[in-house]
């Protein structure tokens, strides 16, 4: 049985940061947001007028990483560095697993942005770089987090490609090939302790949006909103 002592502050889940527009919902995930939508048309998604303006501000309950932030600074990064694939379901695995992982008692809080931000695709168009800070708690509460000794590991239990992204890509096999964006949703189990012998575990899914092209190993794009079944 799990024992609970002076249950700490808990990182804020997707559905608690600040509500995003219809352009940044559109942005963040791309591929995922289109299955969502039930549209076939995928590429409309990731191509259109309607994507994230270039200076699109992330939300105010996260703040983004300084040029000079770095994972490494800290000696003991809880994020690890994203894996050389091509398969867009084990590298959404690995990503999800880094995104539920954190530990406040040696990494401050934009040095784990900045090691999140070397999981991202480096092409502007398809990357949502809010929709993934978003996942991350704010600084105050990070510093909470940090003075209970808070820190979080996860298991990934399965990977997928939607069902409805699959048959939208079977019925346009050609959409694909400009982004090469996939959805691919993923569910496992975070687990998380803290001072005094606290602990704690709660089963998590995600849908994120991953870019694999034929000749480049997999990089995040965003983060959906929702979980595609």
């Amino acid at each position: 049985m799990l024992k609970r002592h002076a249950k700490p502050p808990r990182p804020p889940r997707a559905s608690r940061t600040a509500s995003w527009s219809v352009n940044q919902r559109i942005a963040a995930g791309a591929a995922a947001l289109a299955v969502l939508a039930g549209s076939a048309s995928l590429i409309a998604y990731l191509t259109g007028d309607s994507g994230k303006p270039a200076d699109s501000p992330a939300p105010a309950a996260t703040s983004s990483p300084s040029p000079t932030a770095s994972a490494d600074n800290s000696g003991n990064s809880s994020v690890p560095k994203p894996p050389s694939t091509r398969d867009p379901v084990e590298f959404a695995k690995a990503a999800a697993g880094a995104l539920w992982s954190y530990d406040t008692r040696t990494v401050t809080q934009p040095q784990h942005l900045a090691a999140l931000k070397a999981w991202m695709t480096t092409e502007a168009k398809y990357t949502d770089w809010p929709s993934v800070a978003s996942q991350v708690p704010d600084p105050t509460l990070w510093s909470r987090m940090h003075d209970n000794g808070q820190y979080a590991t996860a298991k990934i239990s399965e990977g997928h490609m939607p069902q409805a992204f699959t048959k939208a890509l079977g019925d346009n096999p050609g959409a694909i090939t400009e982004a090469y964006v996939y959805a691919v949703t993923v569910s496992g189990k975070q687990s998380i302790a803290w001072r005094g012998g606290g602990a704690g575990a709660e089963g998590r899914a995600i849908t994120l949006a991953v870019q694999c092209r034929p000749d480049h190993d997999c990089a995040l794009s965003g983060v959906s909103p929702r979980v595609a079944p």
